[in-house]
């Protein structure tokens, strides 16, 4: 060759230029093989679980614990002192549901407090049914969201009421009381759309039961605003939701609706015979006792 120089050096350039690349990549690129990437957990947001209704067939809360007291229950030949109890355990193999026996086994019991509460300590709320029912309403949704339906029914109803007055509407009374359940279910509706703003389980899960009972408090509320003052109908709704709430208090008492399903003849001769025993009882009211305590200590 003439120029072997040239040749040499023009090879070892293209062995640079071409080369060197790829070995150096070969060199820089690390071992493929599995590699551990931690991934992170996703974190449980925290969800609102609803309230147990007590009112509505649930397997999960309320009927496993009643279910589980009646099967440990031995129970003999039918007699005069436990055919309840063998009619209750049929009931439940058919399919009723457990907490609706416990309700009707203590109605009885919450309409005799509610009649001792008032004949004997004074408090006369709306009678004797819709204490009870707001009773039941406030097992069903929680008391506190039962006794803001309440107010916000009664509201409504009251602003009603003052806005015919005012522009001087004159309608008879059934048209009237009709036009005001109109507003309560329109206001109630208004609530329940409003429910997914207020993240409250006990508001988006109402059922239609609870609201048909504030509704029939509010009429009678609006019939004493009528006929009386609102005064008075305010010291009545007032009564109504304190014997509420004691029947709440003993309707959600575990122990309660235990012996209820355990005891139901010893349950229901006991009220029966305490209802009696109310009946006979002439005396002044407690609350009439402290009205006029200067003249009876006086004598």
């Amino acid at each position: 060759m003439r120029h072997p120089f040239l040749i040499t050096l023009i090879f070892v350039l293209f062995l640079g230029v071409f080369v060197s690349p790829v070995s150096a990549q070969k060199l820089k690129s690390p071992i493929t093989g599995p590699t551990l990437t931690a991934t992170p957990t996703p974190t449980p947001e925290p969800t609102s679980t609803p309230r147990p209704d007590f009112t509505q067939k649930n397997e999960e809360t309320v009927i496993g614990p009643l279910e589980q007291i009646l099967s440990s229950q031995k129970l003999g030949n039918v007699t005069i002192f436990n055919f309840v109890r063998h009619a209750i355990q049929g009931s439940v193999k058919a399919g009723i549901p457990p907490n609706t026996i416990v309700l009707l086994l203590l109605l009885p019991l919450i309409a005799a407090l509610i009649a001792a509460a008032r004949h004997i300590v004074g408090l006369r709320g709306f009678g004797i049914f819709l204490p009870a029912a707001l009773a039941v309403a406030f097992v069903a949704i929680g008391p506190i969201v039962g006794i803001l339906l309440f107010f916000i029914i009664v509201l409504v109803s009251t602003l009603f009421r003052i806005s015919l007055r005012k522009i001087k509407v004159r309608l008879q009374y059934l048209p009237r009381m009709s036009l005001i359940l109109w507003f309560v279910s329109i206001s109630v509706l208004g609530i329940l759309f409003l429910a997914p703003y207020f993240d409250n389980p006990d508001i988006t899960g109402v059922s239609i039961f609870p609201v048909l009972i504030l509704a029939l408090l509010a009429e009678d509320f609006s019939k004493v605003q009528l006929g009386k003052s609102a005064r008075t109908a305010i010291s009545l709704a007032t009564e109504t939701i304190i014997l509420a709430l004691l029947s709440y208090a003993f309707l959600a008492t575990k122990q309660l609706q235990e012996m209820a399903l355990l005891y139901p003849e010893l349950l229901l001769v006991s009220v029966a015979i305490f209802d009696v025993l109310l009946g006979k009882y002439v005396g002044l009211r407690f609350f009439e006792y402290w009205r006029y305590r200067k003249l009876i200590t006086s004598k």
